[in-house]
């Protein structure tokens, strides 16, 4: 799993799903109920994984959709 997003936009992080949900491109979003420990402030930022062989995929995908801006570098 490589990391596509790190962000404390909820609604991003919603938005994003839906996008990889609707490429059937597998992920998972960690840190998503760290608003436990931090106090609902948002401070912790959510990141959104992604399976290495759809990596190059969901790029594509989000900088298609404009958000481009929001990606991790690209390390491999």
């Amino acid at each position: 799993m490589r990391e596509l997003v790190r962000t404390n936009d909820s609604v991003l992080v919603s938005a994003i799903e839906a996008l990889l949900n609707g490429a059937d491109i597998p992920h998972m979003v960690l840190d998503r109920n760290m608003s436990v420990l931090e106090g609902s402030l948002g401070i912790l930022p959510r990141r959104i994984l992604v399976d290495e062989q759809f990596i190059a995929e969901a790029r594509t995908l989000l900088q298609d959709a404009g958000l481009g801006h929001e990606l991790r570098p690209d390390k491999g």
